[in-house]
């Protein structure tokens, strides 16, 4: 008995350190994800990130792992703990879990981002390995890693239709989806297409907006749309309801674009509307990426799902996000698009584009009911 006494005493003095640095790990990885904008809990995320890392090889995965639901503050915060704590092991001689990196890397509900930087840890340790693994990444939900194994694919398929097709459809960023559809030789219709962008809409304004005042301001279409009314807009002039066509841009840099000074007419302080419907075969969750320099809002089916209200700031494809869930059926998309008043040369542009896909830019089926093509 005394002998299994002191067996048990030693196994627990052993067991000791490590069974105490798992809480002591969780709690700074806790601590880290807490913080939040302008500097909120980051002196308690300093003090825990130096805990973090003084746990070495034992804390990699855990702060990998924490990246899940983390926002872009504490993402930052791990990253730079995840390259401390390589620094160390690499600086003591010891080798990183190149198993364990596979297998979060294997996992694709895994973060993305953290993913990847497992992939490129893992990389350094099984070059030949990583290589099949980045190979057979085409479709990952990891849109860094899916782009790695797209460029792969790429340089052996060069014009192989056989070969480009696939990359085509599984291709998320402009860039490499424009390369291939060249190869393809396919028309700014397939790339539109491709994008899931809405290309019909209808549009109605200008509203006032003096100062500002019309992004909170809710004006009649925002109480449900009715494309047979006419409204008293900006300066006590008739608006109403225009179907209009998007189009590539003057310069062939974007697609699906709805200039608004040239269907509206050139105006500042000032709200437009635009609105489509769209049917889905199911219930589906969606990201609804729209590209503005305006201050924009996006309604679905009557609700809020995006705002931003700010001005002239570039305009980049998918810039502006809202995520909702589509309904089976008929849906209703409103977007309110305002103009401010700036007269430099840079501050005219007032349009939009929108797209409906999925998490990882994938364009989601969906039929235009209205407006309809002519």
């Amino acid at each position: 008995m005394r002998r299994m006494f002191w067996s048990l005493v030693a196994a627990s003095a052993l067991a000791g350190p490590a069974a105490a640095e798992k809480p002591m790990v969780a709690d700074s990885l806790a601590k880290i994800k807490a913080v939040g904008k302008e500097g909120q809990g980051n002196e308690a995320a300093s003090a825990a990130w130096k805990t973090l890392v003084k746990s070495g090889g034992s804390a990699l995965l855990p702060t990998l792992e924490a990246f899940a639901g983390a926002n872009p503050t504490a993402a930052n915060w791990l990253r730079s703990a995840v390259d401390a704590i390589v620094q160390s092991e690499e600086k003591a001689g010891r080798k990183l879990p190149a198993e364990d990196l596979k297998k979060f890397i294997d996992t694709k509900t895994n973060d993305p981002a953290a993913r990847r930087i497992a992939y490129e840890l893992f990389a350094k340790l099984e070059k030949e390995t990583a290589a099949r693994m980045i190979a057979a990444m085409v479709d990952d939900p990891s849109l860094e890693l899916r782009r790695d194994a797209i460029a792969v694919h790429l340089k052996e398929a060069k014009s192989d239709a056989k070969k480009l097709s696939p990359l085509f459809a599984a291709a998320r960023d402009k860039d490499q989806v424009e390369e291939i559809a060249k190869a393809l030789k396919k028309t700014e219709a397939d790339i539109t297409s491709h994008f899931g962008f809405v290309e019909r809409w209808y549009v109605v304004g200008p509203f006032d907006s003096t100062k500002g005042t019309g992004f909170d301001k809710a004006y009649a279409p925002e109480a449900g749309v009715d494309l047979t009314a006419t409204y008293e807009g900006k300066g006590g002039a008739k608006a109403s309801w225009k179907a209009v066509v998007a189009k590539p841009d003057s310069k062939g840099k974007q697609y699906a674009m709805v200039d608004l000074n040239a269907e509206l007419a050139k105006h500042k302080d000032a709200v437009s509307y635009a609105y489509a419907v769209v049917s889905l075969d199911k219930d589906t969750p969606v990201e609804l990426r729209a590209g503005s320099t305006t201050s924009i809002k996006i309604f679905v089916n009557g609700k809020p799902v995006f705002a931003r209200d700010e001005y002239h700031h570039g305009h980049v494809m998918d810039q502006h996000v809202g995520q909702t869930i589509l309904k089976a059926g008929k849906n209703e998309l409103l977007l309110k698009i305002c103009q401010n008043n700036q007269t430099e040369q840079w501050a005219q542009n007032w349009a939009f584009q929108l797209r409906i896909c999925d998490a990882t830019g994938g364009a989601v089926p969906f039929k235009l009911l209205s407006p309809e093509a002519k």
